[in-house]
């Protein structure tokens, strides 16, 4: 018999409830197929049913839930397939904007962001995670900006969000953190010499890193 586990309230927006169903979606505390009652979820996290609905329209669009007509949400399946199309998608769309900052970012972000890389590795050495997952987004937020394109930098970002929870759990994998930061420290010594194609390749070479590795997560926690 599966061993249901405890939704925990984690917050009270509607991107905590996001990121909070999405994580114990892909841990596996959620199965495919698991009903996601909007009464139960609202009681959950203390909250009206109008947010609740807004959650699962974003989980919805990332693919991570569906809502049969006139039916409760359920959690959906997520194939290996489906995660390296999007991740594919995702390595092109970075390897642009690290291609373009490398050529368009000012000399003053191009050191702002080697500082912030630099500074990033003391959350390695403390282990830190979370925190590192956050530094994470803000990063890759750095490179969408230095490309200066607004297009391009809407469509990585909505790609982002849909392999938001993917990306997350691929630092649970031991030894990622470290290897992140050196994928990391190899785009910011291509920017900072204005090597727009080296950062496109170490870039590219990264992002499908992190799905290789998200992947095997989710293999691993289904295993």
């Amino acid at each position: 018999m599966k061993q249901t586990r405890e939704l925990v309230r984690t917050g009270d927006t509607v991107e905590q409830m996001v990121r909070a169903i999405a994580d114990l979606i892909v841990d596996g505390a959620l199965q495919p197929g698991d009903k996601l009652d909007e009464a139960g979820l609202a009681a959950r996290f203390d909250v009206s049913r109008t947010p609740v609905r807004e959650a699962l329209r974003q989980l919805c669009a990332m693919g991570l839930v569906e809502r049969p007509p006139n039916k409760s949400a359920i959690v959906t399946t997520v194939s290996d397939a489906f995660l390296t199309s999007m991740f594919e998608a995702m390595a092109e769309l970075e390897s642009i904007c690290a291609r373009l900052a490398a050529e368009r970012m000012t000399i003053r972000e191009r050191l702002d962001l080697q500082e912030a890389h630099k500074a990033s590795q003391q959350l390695i050495k403390a282990g830190d995670t979370e925190a590192y997952a956050l530094f994470n987004v803000e990063f890759h937020n750095r490179l969408y900006n230095g490309a200066r394109n607004a297009h391009i930098q809407s469509m990585v970002t909505q790609t982002r969000a849909r392999l938001s929870p993917f990306r997350r759990a691929q630092f649970r994998l031991e030894g990622r953190l470290d290897h992140s930061w050196k994928e990391h420290g190899r785009i910011v010594d291509a920017i900072l010499c204005g090597d727009g194609q080296g950062a496109a390749s170490a870039a590219y070479s990264h992002v499908s890193i992190v799905g290789a590795a998200s992947i095997v997560f989710a293999r691993h926690e289904e295993g």
